[in-house]
């Protein structure tokens, strides 16, 4: 059984988990995740004894287990409990543990169909969309080869693109937020006029969202949305670049993350190119 040996300390090498540890340990994990988003309280003390009589494992073992596992999530693209700061160095029968488990329940954090209620998308904070992140603003919590690796492995961007909910969920997100700003600036007239283009209109055009500047000049958005941290990867089809360069003075791309908590966002302009998958810490992944 080959191990991910990305860091240093932590638990032994030689502490190797059965499946059946392993499948027990994740539903656990998930069970945890799944109250903090809730907004519910638990006891993990209370989750690592209830483990240790399952498992015969010792108190030490399962914390670190589980820390393994926020490292997991954290290179799947997933969210990640606040309170195991994620810790690598793990077999990789845990990689495969967790996927089992994603795989079993592939709806577990589907948003609302067939669009977010209105009243959830009033009540949220304003957006605010700032720089994309790097390596001087945003370290990332563990070694980012690491994390790329896993994305890379496991098609983390494939696995967003595919998420139509999740796609469109964030799409509505961004087009409250242009309607928003645009009547916050006394522009009404343009607000009624945003086009959520890929519902209205259908996919191909490049962008998702068709707004303006306050000054009536367009800004066509095209929006990326995920669970995970604001590096996860993600993928941009042939037809978007094009459409970026030849509307370098218009097209923007704004890539939501932290999606399942309180969404967050970045946006990066044309050209494109700078951002594709040149370095572990990159977050666009080569065109589709």
């Amino acid at each position: 059984m080959s191990l991910l040996k990305l860091h240093a300390g932590g638990a032994s090498l030689t502490d190797v988990w059965n499946d059946t540890e392993i499948d027990l340990i994740v539903a656990d994990y998930f069970a945890m995740l799944a109250d903090e988003l809730d907004g519910k309280m638990f006891n993990k003390a209370e989750h690592n004894r209830a483990l240790q009589e399952l498992i015969s494992r010792g108190r030490g073992s399962v914390e670190f287990k589980h820390q393994n596992i926020s490292a997991v999530l954290l290179g799947l693209g997933q969210p990640w409990i606040d309170g195991y700061k994620p810790a690598a160095n793990f077999q990789n029968a845990l990689v495969d543990g967790v996927l089992r488990w994603l795989d079993a329940k592939p709806d577990w954090l589907a948003p609302e169909q067939p669009s977010i209620k209105q009243s959830r998308v009033n009540e949220m904070p304003a957006l605010w969309i700032g720089p994309p992140p790097t390596q001087r603003n945003e370290p990332p919590p563990i070694d980012s080869e690491f994390i790329a690796a896993i994305g890379r492995k496991y098609d983390v961007a494939e696995r967003d693109a595919r998420n139509r909910a999740l796609g469109k969920a964030g799409e509505e997100i961004v087009l409250q937020h242009e309607q928003n700003n645009l009547r916050q600036a006394g522009r009404d007239d343009l607000a009624d006029r945003v086009r959520w283009t890929a519902v209205q209109d259908g996919d191909g055009y490049g962008y998702d969202v068709a707004s303006f500047e306050p000054d009536g000049r367009e800004r066509l958005i095209e929006v990326k949305t995920t669970n995970g941290w604001e590096r996860t990867p993600f993928h941009i089809s042939r037809n978007e670049l094009a459409v970026a360069d030849a509307r370098r003075d218009d097209w923007h791309l704004v890539r939501l993350w932290n999606f399942a908590r309180e969404p967050k966002a970045f946006a990066i302009r044309p050209p494109l190119e700078a951002h594709v998958e040149l370095t572990a810490t990159s977050f666009l992944a080569r065109p589709n």
